[in-house]
C-alpha cells in the first residue's frame, strides 16, 4: 500500500477548525502565537468568519492547523506516509512532514507569503465547473482578456483569475458555453501573472532560508511530481504565478502501487476533487 497525506488550503477554513488540536498540542500553539502575534486559537476557533476569511489570517491558520492534524495523525496512528501533496498554501503542511523545515520556520515563510499575497492588488478568482480544460481556454481565448488558469482541480473544475472586469466577461462566455461559475471569496488575482511582483520578493526573502531535503515525496503543485532538491526554493516562487496542478497531483498518487489518499486537515474539499477524478476515470471519454 502506499499511503498519501493530502493537505487542503485556503478556501477550507471555517470558524471551529482544529477545536480539540489547538487544545492537545499547547507547545506548538504558543510557538504559532510567537510568530504571529496573535492568538491563533482564538482566531480558528472564535473567528470572526471575516477575520478568518482574510489572506493574511487564512493561511497561517490552515497551515498552524493542518500541521497538527498531520502530527497528531502519525502520534495516534504510528504511519508515516509514503507520499505527500498540498493544494496551494496545503504544499508548505507537505513539506513541514517531509521535514524540509520545522514548525516554526514553516510558519515564519507562509506569513510572509500570505502579506505578499494580500497586497498584491485588487483581483478575482471563480471556478469553472462543467468544461474540460480545453474548453476553458478556448473561452480566454475567445475574451483575450488577461485572465489566467490558476488550479487545474479536476477534469470538468477549473479556477481562473486575473482582474475582476476581465474575469466578468469570461465567466459570462463560460456560462454560454455551459459552465457553472462560482466567485471565490478571495481579493487578489493568485496564481496569475499579476502575482509576478509579489513572487520577486518573496523570492528575496526566502533566500535567506535553508531548505532540508526532503525525507519524503513532495509533489510539486506546478509541476505535479516530486520536488527535485535544487528547484525546491524556484517551485514555491513559481507557485505565485503558475497554476496548481491538482488534477495531475491525484493522478500522479493513484498510479502509486495500492494507493490510499487521506485529506489531512480541516473539511473535506480535497476528498470531495479525488472523487470527481476517480469518476471521470471510470467514464467513457465519449460522454465528458
Amino acid at each position: 500500500m502506499t499511503v498519501v497525506h493530502l493537505f487542503p488550503g485556503q478556501g477550507s477554513q471555517w470558524v471551529g477548525m482544529g477545536r480539540a488540536l489547538l487544545a492537545s498540542y499547547p507547545n506548538l500553539v504558543r510557538q504559532a502565537d510567537s510568530v504571529l502575534g496573535y492568538s491563533v486559537a482564538e482566531l480558528c476557533v472564535e473567528g470572526p468568519a471575516e477575520r478568518l476569511a482574510d489572506t493574511r489570517y487564512t493561511q497561517c491558520a490552515m497551515y498552524v492547523v493542518d500541521v497538527l492534524s498531520y502530527i497528531d495523525a502519525v502520534r495516534t496512528g504510528g504511519e508515516i506516509p509514503d507520499l505527500v501533496a498540498g493544494h496551494s498554501l496545503g504544499e508548505y503542511a507537505a513539506l513541514f512532514a517531509a521535514g524540509v523545515f520545522d514548525f516554526r520556520t514553516g510558519l515564519e515563510i507562509v506569513v510572509k507569503r500570505a502579506e505578499l499575497m494580500a497586497a498584491s492588488g485588487a483581483g478575482a478568482m471563480a471556478a469553472v465547473i462543467g468544461l474540460d480544460e480545453e474548453a476553458v481556454r478556448a473561452v480566454l481565448e475567445r475574451t483575450g482578456r488577461p485572465v489566467d488558469i490558476a488550479n487545474l482541480n479536476a477534469p470538468d473544475q477549473t479556477v481562473l483569475s486575473g482582474p475582476a472586469e476581465g474575469m466578468a466577461e469570461v465567466s459570462a462566455l463560460a456560462v454560454e458555453a455551459g459552465a457553472t461559475v462560482v466567485p471565490l471569496k478571495v481579493s487578489g488575482a493568485f496564481h496569475s501573472r499579476w502575482m509576478a511582483p509579489a513572487a520577486a520578493e518573496f523570492e528575496r526573502f526566502l533566500s535567506g532560508y535553508v531548505l532540508a531535503r526532503p525525507k519524503i515525496p513532495v509533489l510539486a503543485n506546478t509541476t505535479a511530481r516530486p520536488h527535485e532538491q535544487g528547484e525546491l526554493a524556484g517551485a514555491l516562487v513559481r507557485q505565485f504565478t503558475q497554476p496548481v496542478r491538482w488534477h495531475e497531483s491525484v493522478e500522479y498518487c493513484l498510479g502509486r502501487p495500492d494507493a490510499e489518499l487521506r485529506e489531512i486537515g480541516p473539511g473535506t474539499v480535497l476528498t470531495g476533487l479525488t472523487r470527481r477524478i476517480v469518476a471521470a476515470r471510470r467514464e467513457p471519454a465519449a460522454t465528458r
